[in-house]
């Protein structure tokens, strides 16, 4: 497996797609309730999608399953972490320590071995990322740090549990589609308990339109990484699919009025000479 241009310039439009989702998260007022708002709506427009790619085989459920899980946690991190911090500080966080423990897990569990030149890549992109998020306001902002690390651990772990499940069930677009269909709920669901109806249901409606938008950003996005890695190896579509930290830093500065640093511009150098080495590599 190869990391080649077309497959590169796919996970890039992904990387957009994912920032982009984040930012409305980011941009809510309920960083809990948007996020089961966002992912509801994605299950269910991953429903009728199912009819129409099918189902993917037996073999695949239990990753299927797995995954479901270890997103509860992901959706409680990220939740977490954006009530805490800003967006230029946590999603670089997470974002950029994810990688590395990708690349070091997919050794083991996925049996690929990087080059030297791809594990430059890896550092470039991870390094270039958490250069776009430490500043100051990393000291400052302690418990959005805790969550933005404990999610790159989840990241990480439902990567590879989905790069493996994908792989295995030989059709990335049904697997994909029947985690969607599934994930949205045990969280959503959560998060409308806890916030009840009357809490729940007006800001769920308000909120459904752009919640649209961020579902299909998210299928999307998913959908282009799971099949970018049956195409090249995990860890390096995983590292190159982190340039969505660009994106991110692009859309705080643009919508959420976050600044755009000397710092953040050396971290976005060392990104663009991580993607080439990742590709050479």
């Amino acid at each position: 497996m190869t990391l080649t241009w077309p497959v590169v310039a796919a996970v890039l439009v992904g990387a957009l797609l994912h920032a982009g989702w984040n930012a409305l998260v980011k941009s809510s007022h309920d960083k809990a309730l948007d996020t089961a708002v966002i992912h509801l709506i994605g299950s269910l427009v991953a429903l009728p999608l199912a009819f129409l790619v099918g189902l993917p085989p037996v073999a695949a459920w239990p990753y299927i399953a797995a995954s479901v899980t270890i997103h509860i946690g992901y959706y409680f991190a990220l939740a977490g972490a954006y009530r805490h911090g800003e967006l230029g500080l946590t999603y670089p966080l997470m974002r950029g320590t994810a990688p590395l423990l990708v690349a070091l897990v997919s050794v083991v569990t996925v049996g690929e071995a990087l080059s030297p030149l791809a594990w430059a890549g890896v550092l470039g992109v991870s390094c270039g990322v958490l250069a776009l998020g430490l500043s100051r306001h990393a000291i400052e902002s302690p418990r959005a740090v805790a969550f933005a690390l404990t999610n790159a651990v989840i990241i990480a772990i439902y990567t590879v549990v989905d790069a493996l499940g994908a792989r295995l069930s030989g059709n990335p677009l049904q697997y994909v589609v029947a985690l969607f269909v599934l994930d949205g709920w045990p969280f959503g669901l959560i998060v409308l308990a806890r916030r009840g109806a009357a809490v729940a249901w007006p800001y769920a409606r308000r909120r459904a339109p752009l919640a649209l938008v961020g579902a299909t950003a998210s299928l999307g996005s998913y959908a282009i990484a799971l099949w970018a890695m049956t195409k090249a190896p995990v860890a390096t579509v995983a590292a190159l699919r982190e340039t969505s930290v660009l994106f991110a830093a692009l859309l705080g500065t643009w919508l959420l009025k976050e600044s755009f640093t000397p710092r953040r511009a050396i971290g976005t150098a060392a990104i663009l000479a991580g993607v080439f080495a990742l590709r050479l590599g």
